[in-house]
């Protein structure tokens, strides 16, 4: 069976709960009635209300960009995760490579918060990817292997089935660079060989692998036309109602 392609947006530090109310009435008219992808927006805490309430009865679910692993207490500034479910969210991006390289996110803890989303029955998009010196020194196979051991370490295989990683080369984010498209599939494929082995060939094989890295109208339709790849998350492209909706009809 094809596995339903995931058609993400990780809004970033952008737009106010207004802005978010402007761009669910644009956008939703113009993806109303797709059913082939799944479609997530995931916008900033301060909108996650607005864009939830807009997005009520629709075909888009809404994300969190983060979330801390523990289940309340004195984590000043944090968001767990029964928040999110509280207010209605269903996703949440975990790993992102901003929060590996600008706030000190490492692989252990990029795998409590991973435990925590799927304890929780939050659907996590696991990001995962090299930066532009580990490529050019043919190390991309490396971080991948040690990226995805770590953050799928000690996770049950009865909680798994949620599981969405992205693979995103820290390179071609926001730099107008992509990955080809080959060079995309050949790091889901090794991805998917990583997931087998931690949770089996059965999982591996529905497993959905994103691409991320400077997705675009332009070239979403031949990345999306590798049988390895399973959906997008897409940065700027996104903030824009049009430019997203294009992305997810691609």
């Amino acid at each position: 069976m094809p596995r339903k392609k995931v058609m993400a947006a990780n809004w970033k530090m952008n737009k106010n709960p207004n802005q978010t109310g402007d761009f669910f009435r644009d956008f939703l008219p113009m993806v109303a009635g797709h059913t082939r992808d799944e479609i997530v927006v995931c916008p900033p805490y301060i909108d996650l209300y607005v864009a939830i309430e807009a997005a009520r009865g629709s075909n888009v679910a809404i994300g969190a960009q983060d979330l801390y692993w523990e289940k309340e207490g004195a984590y000043t500034g944090e968001i767990c995760p029964s928040m999110l479910l509280d207010i209605g969210c269903t996703h949440v991006i975990i790993g992102h490579s901003e929060r590996r390289q600008y706030f000190g996110e490492t692989d252990d803890m990029v795998n409590f918060k991973l435990k925590a989303a799927l304890e929780a029955g939050l659907t996590p998009i696991v990001c995962v990817g090299e930066v532009l010196e580990e490529r050019e020194a043919n190390l991309t196979e490396d971080v991948l292997r040690r990226q995805c051991l770590r953050a799928f370490h000690a996770i049950s295989s009865k909680k798994a089935p949620k599981l969405v990683v992205a693979y995103e080369p820290v390179w071609a984010i926001g730099t107008g660079k992509t990955a080809t498209p080959q060079l995309a599939a050949e790091a889901h494929v090794l991805i998917r060989g990583e997931a087998a082995k931690a949770f089996g060939e059965e999982f591996s094989n529905k497993l959905r692998i994103l691409y991320g890295g400077s997705v675009k109208p332009e070239n979403v339709k031949a990345l999306m036309a590798e049988e390895e790849i399973d959906g997008a998350l897409v940065g700027g492209a996104s903030l824009d109602p049009k430019s997203f909706a294009a992305i997810v009809k691609y």
